[in-house]
């Protein structure tokens, strides 16, 4: 029996054996994150929760219990491996319309302040479409998977994730879910064009898709008052301009180092949401400048190493890890800079939350959860590089009595960083071409 036949086992199970590492850039932003959210919340919801005779500390406390949950749900997703995740796929992609649809089943689904957006849990309420995005994310990277030369070539290719996104935002338009919608448009976009889809093609869809949601937008009175108050808030500073006007407030009033932790003035019941959407000007408000450019910072450093990560894994023909830590990134970084954007009077007012720092049990929860799927392809790239590596080191360094032939050239063990247009169907493990 040959030397050569006996060294493939022991081979794969020397690389069975190699773990990988979570990115600590990764970990370290998404807890620095949680820790302030922790802070700011607790620091912000005491007067609100006293308004509301539930006890100083319900809304803190009630944030933790997510967090806490959202915890083991980011552990469960950093121990499960992408390949198993990939094959559920269409499964995930039905239990996004069942989730829509249950917000209008009678005794299940809850409106609130004439929102039909939430599943009634009995001890809680739950928003469905924040488990929508990370399983729509999910969906739609093991769709560029599979069709990715597809998506780049064919009109039909391209049209049916759009397509798919248009039925989600026509059950979020029932609700109705403007900001939400929005995002799911918007990820789905970038998406597309980080999968590949061939620009000039994109062009007609969005081209379509900007006039029908600017039509939706101001087919409500609430929302046309909502842009026309963001234009000039002080117009109407009692009325639909006071969110606003509070927010720019208490912003300005922090000047560069804030008025200290717990000195806002603002939460004081004249801010609404001040432990929600408008955590961010309490922000402003008791840490001050410095403070808000550092949550900007923790949200850069956090998207831009998940983008990182993205783009190894697609160097290293892992495109469906690469495609889910793209839509990761482009949910977080989005829905951050409308949050922010909100607060700073930049953008109109939306309900959408600041990731990981407002309260709230869905949000939190599924940010959680997003996150230890993000971190899980950080783990799973790390360990393909320390496999390839132990694989180009043996190669280097022929063992005795092994033919030269029977080990791999290192042009077979992965692509050159930097190769662009992989055409492979099935992702190589580890970027070993079939055979090797």
């Amino acid at each position: 029996m040959s030397t050569a036949f006996l060294d493939t086992p022991r081979q794969a199970t020397r690389l069975d054996a190699i773990q990988g590492r979570f990115d600590p850039w990764l970990l370290g932003a998404a807890i620095a994150l949680a820790c302030l959210g922790v802070i700011m919340v607790a620091s912000s919801s005491i007067a609100i929760a006293e308004n509301d005779g539930v006890g100083p500390f319900y809304y803190l406390t009630r944030h933790v219990v997510f967090l806490g949950a959202g915890c083991g749900l980011a552990v469960w997703a950093m121990r499960t491996e992408l390949k198993s995740v990939e094959q559920k796929n269409q499964w995930l992609l039905l239990l996004c319309f069942v989730l829509l649809l249950l917000v209008f089943v009678p005794g299940i689904g809850k409106s609130v302040n004439g929102a039909r957006r939430w599943i009634n849990l009995g001890v809680s309420n739950f928003q469905a479409v924040e488990a929508v995005k990370l399983m729509y994310v999910v969906w739609l990277a093991s769709y560029l998977v599979r069709f990715r030369d597809e998506v780049n070539a064919t009109w039909v290719a391209m049209l049916k994730p759009i397509g798919v996104a248009v039925l989600l935002v026509a059950l979020l338009i029932m609700q109705p879910d403007f900001g939400s919608l929005s995002l799911i448009l918007a990820i789905t976009a970038g998406m597309l064009v980080l999968g590949g889809v061939h620009m000039p093609r994109m062009f007609g869809p969005v081209l379509i898709g900007l006039p029908v949601l600017a039509a939706i937008a101001i087919a409500e009175p609430y929302r046309v008052r909502r842009f026309t108050s963001f234009l000039d808030p002080w117009a109407d500073q009692l009325g639909s301009g006071y969110q606003l006007t509070n927010a720019l407030m208490a912003v300005g009033r922090g000047e560069w180092f804030g008025v200290g932790l717990g000195g806002s003035v603002q939460k004081l019941n004249f801010l609404p949401e001040a432990h929600t959407d408008f955590i961010l000007a309490v922000i402003g408000e008791e840490l001050g400048f410095v403070g808000v450019c550092l949550v900007i910072g923790l949200y850069a450093l956090l998207v831009g190493r998940a983008f990182w990560i993205g783009l190894r894994c697609v160097e290293m023909r892992r495109h469906f890890a690469g495609y889910c830590a793209f839509g990761i990134a482009l949910w977080i970084s989005l829905q951050s800079f409308v949050s922010i954007g909100v607060n700073l009077g930049l953008l109109p007012t939306k309900g959408l939350t600041l990731p990981l720092i407002s309260s709230g049990g869905s949000s939190v929860l599924m940010t959680c959860a997003a996150l230890g799927l993000l971190l899980r392809v950080s783990y799973e790239l790390d360990r393909a590089e320390r496999q390839v590596a132990r694989l180009r080191g043996e190669a280097a360094q022929p063992s005795a009595g092994t033919p030269p032939t029977a080990q791999p050239a290192p042009a077979d063990i992965a692509p050159a960083r930097g190769t662009s247009r992989l055409r492979q169907r099935t992702e190589p493990t580890l970027g070993l071409r079939k055979g090797a």
